[in-house]
């Protein structure tokens, strides 16, 4: 475990002894000096959106169809169809997205790159600019100006991270986030459709409902308790909410349409 994970841990259990200890300097600079990764509670937001995304989308569509139909064998087809769909175009997504976010990290990077060979005063006047904001002034002003701009890849990580507030991206992160977040949605899309493999089609819908209501508040509980670490119960009813009324749709749409 990093000391940024370390650090995260300690501050939500709000354990005071392990905080000092993580800021101990020896330990600072040991994690700094090696360019420590940030890590991003191991893919929680492609999981989260992976698996609501399917479980609410295949929820909506299995409720449509079951009250249009009132058939097992159709519900179970649509929703087998809607999960692997969804599966794909989630993934797809998730994908094409992180390419976006690594081409424009770069485009930006070599824009920068470029300003500082070419405009080296105006850049040096927006580091100037920025750290002014940080309340360095005078000499002490100067001298990090000076020292900053001495060194041009610390100056392009200066206008990278302070000025664009942008983080390097990498290009083969984009096939893990695309399959994790492909699976998390396969995932997320059968919770609601298994009581249709066993259930007549009315106690279906309602098991149905019921462990899909579940699952989005243990995943909004269990986001809180890892990012916020506090409103466990509130974040959890959120996400419940906001997924059953937008799967509830679904189900008036088939009600509307019924199948005589």
């Amino acid at each position: 475990m990093s000391r940024l994970d370390k650090a995260r841990e300690a501050y939500l259990k709000r354990d005071i002894v392990s905080l000092k200890k993580i800021h101990h300097q020896a330990i600072i600079h040991s994690s700094l000096h090696h360019h420590e990764a940030h890590r991003r509670s191991f893919n929680l937001p492609e999981i989260i959106l992976g698996g609501q995304d399917g479980l609410v989308n295949v929820l909506g569509v299995i409720l449509g169809v079951a009250a249009a139909t009132f058939s097992n064998q159709i519900v179970i087809v649509a929703g087998i169809a809607a999960a692997f769909a969804e599966s794909i175009s989630m993934g797809a997504v998730a994908y094409t997205a992180k390419i976006a976010e690594v081409d424009y990290y770069q485009s930006e990077l070599e824009r920068e790159s470029y300003e500082i060979e070419h405009f080296p005063n105006g850049e040096k006047e927006e580091v100037r600019a920025l750290y002014e904001n940080y309340g360095f002034e005078g000499k002490l002003l100067d001298t990090v100006v000076n020292k900053i701009t001495a060194n041009k890849t610390a100056w392009l990580k200066v206008m990278m991270e302070q000025e664009l507030k942008l983080e390097p991206v990498e290009r083969q992160e984009a096939i893990p986030s695309a399959i994790i977040v492909g699976l998390s949605a396969i995932v997320g899309s059968f919770i609601p459709l298994l009581p249709f493999f066993f259930l007549p089609i009315k106690p279906a819908i309602l098991i149905s409902l019921l462990i899909s209501s579940v699952s989005l508040f243990v995943v909004g509980y269990y986001k809180a308790q890892k990012t916020l670490g506090r409103n466990f119960l509130k974040q959890g009813l959120e996400m419940m909410i906001i997924g059953m009324l937008s799967a509830l749709v679904g189900y008036f749409i088939g009600a509307l349409f019924k199948i005589k």
